[in-house]
């Protein structure tokens, strides 16, 4: 019964998938090379984004001008739902981290879609939950831990979410200490610091295009054990 109830789950989402990807197909793919703004905090956004492929990071600006990213979409991914459901005015940037194609939908339209399709809405809210999920888990480790769990937990996250696995049971994800920083709240100084004694306990290695995580139960445990 379970596993009947969990393929079920996969189905509703797929086809809440096939359903919204069906919607923005109406609209022209856009592409938009590394560091393009696609929305600039303070300004009223021209539309919702569907993330094709690619990445998108979300960030602030602290007033000693250091970013302050609090979160990074992958597709399939629409963007910014707050600003279009409860019309709160945006405060972000929205800045492509890798190349991307988009696809634009005015903000009336894409709320009238959801409204109208219930395995879409609950599908947005599952992801609302889990995004919720991780910024609480993601408070608590900067309230109660130190700048060592800090990277620790970001560097999971970031594994969870991009890592690719290779044949040897390592993971390589594509992040360089300064994009770290500033997904951690550290300085670059520190991360720098930090990724070196990792390195001297050989649980993670540092190549030219990625950081590799040689033992991510390792990882998981040590962060488990100092929260």
């Amino acid at each position: 019964m379970q596993l009947a109830g969990w393929w079920c789950t996969i189905i509703i989402i797929c086809m809440a998938a096939e359903k919204v990807d069906k919607f923005f197909k109406a609209y022209p793919l856009k592409r938009f090379e590394k560091g393009y703004l696609l929305i600039y905090a303070g300004f009223v956004p021209s539309g919702i984004f569907y993330l094709k492929s690619g990445r998108v990071r979300q960030y602030d600006v602290a007033e000693n001008g250091e970013e302050i990213v609090v979160n990074v979409f992958k597709p399939p991914a629409f963007f910014p739902m707050s600003w279009a459901i409860n019309k709160t005015p945006n405060q972000y940037f929205f800045e492509a981290d890798s190349a991307v194609t988009v696809r634009q939908a005015p903000a009336d339209k894409a709320v009238e879609f959801i409204k109208t399709n219930p395995d879409v809405m609950l599908d947005l809210l599952s992801r609302v939950y889990s995004g919720t999920d991780g910024l609480l888990r993601r408070t608590a480790h900067l309230m109660a831990s130190n700048a060592r769990t800090r990277l620790l937990f970001e560097l999971i996250v970031q594994c969870r979410r991009f890592g690719e696995k290779q044949t040897d049971g390592s993971y390589h994800v594509k992040i360089n200490e300064s994009d770290l920083a500033k997904r951690a709240g550290l300085s670059r100084e520190t991360v720098s610091r930090e990724i070196s004694e990792l390195k001297k306990s050989h649980v993670i290695s540092v190549s030219r295009q990625a950081i590799v995580l040689r033992d991510l139960d390792k990882l998981e445990a040590e962060l488990g054990s100092n929260l």
